[in-house]
């Protein structure tokens, strides 16, 4: 995967020069569901791969989710139309609609509601047209459940592990979570979320190569990464990953789309704005432990700092 070149585009992920887990969701000033960027035929050629060859780890649906699939389809396809005329196109005609994709010179007509139509399942249909992962969870009895899902570039987890689980059974894992009351106010907020009113939130990681398909199932193959990065190729071969979260509250079944976009950017691109290399290097020292080894860094964290403190001094002598 070619990470991102492009600075001034990156979502750089930080405001202060410590960090600890947060609810750091903001409003949406502009609520573009969708980014088109200089990776899209590369990445969305991976995602149609993926979704061949590791079909049932990519995509996972219950069967009560199909009326909040074309939801979302609609909802991605008229942001799609909108913001990106140039690219894309909808046409509507009643219930016969008609989606074109001019980056990839493909069209589908349909009828919106019939899902024999359409080559796959709404969700998994117009996931193949967007480098986001397109998250679905619907609310019931006071909470939220994942319950349909495409997810080709995790960050270290598992769709078909998580398919159903509630909001907190999901983030279980994160330590200090729970202990602080943290899941508990996220789902609040969630819950109160409404039509129209987007929200958005970064998170970020260290990925030592440049994949984006970092599914659990895949760990034996990408984890061993992690013993290989020294002082020396550090600069070219771990990326700060960056995820930018959107969340939507769906107007008619009421559940809740997360678009997840990941970017990536090496540390040697990184070091080349002074403000994001200073900063970065104080956050990755004072990061507690617990934070390190959940994030998975604790095997190559030392080695990064090495060259993050060697970028920074080298620097200071300009």
């Amino acid at each position: 995967m070619k990470p991102s070149n492009d600075l001034d585009s990156f979502p750089y992920p930080f405001n202060a020069d410590v960090y600890r887990y947060s609810n750091n969701s903001v409003p949406m000033n502009h609520p573009i569901s969708i980014e088109i960027t200089q990776s899209y035929q590369e990445e969305i050629e991976l995602k149609r791969e993926l979704l061949i060859v590791h079909s049932e780890r990519c995509f996972q649906s219950l069967p009560h989710t199909k009326k909040g699939q074309w939801e979302i389809l609609e909802l991605v396809m008229e942001h799609l139309g909108s913001y990106y005329p140039d690219k894309f196109g909808l046409d509507k005609e009643g219930n016969n609609w008609t989606f074109t994709n001019h980056l990839l010179q493909e069209k589908q007509s349909f009828i919106f509601g019939d899902e024999t139509t359409l080559p796959c399942e709404p969700l998994n249909y117009i996931g193949r047209h967007v480098q986001e992962d397109l998250i679905f969870m619907m609310q019931r009895d006071g909470d939220l459940f994942l319950d349909a899902g495409q997810l080709c570039f995790p960050a270290n987890w598992s769709l078909a592990f998580d398919l159903g689980m509630s909001f907190k059974e999901i983030h279980q894992p994160i330590p200090g979570f729970k202990d602080v009351g943290l899941d508990e106010r996220i789902l609040q907020f969630l819950l109160k979320l409404e039509p129209g009113n987007p929200w958005w939130r970064k998170n970020w990681s260290l990925m030592a190569g440049n994949r984006l398909d970092t599914s659990l199932e895949t760990f034996d193959v990408w984890g061993k990464g992690r013993k290989q990065v020294t002082k020396e190729n550090a600069g070219a071969f771990v990326h700060l990953r960056v995820e930018v979260q959107k969340l939507f509250r769906l107007p008619r079944t009421g559940g809740i789309l997360f678009t997840i976009h990941t970017h990536l950017l090496p540390l040697e691109k990184l070091a080349a704005k002074p403000e994001w290399l200073n900063q970065f290097y104080q956050v990755l020292q004072e990061l507690p432990p617990y934070i390190v080894e959940y994030k998975g860094l604790s095997l190559f964290r030392d080695a990064v700092l090495e060259y993050l403190k060697e970028q920074v001094e080298s620097r200071e002598e300009l």
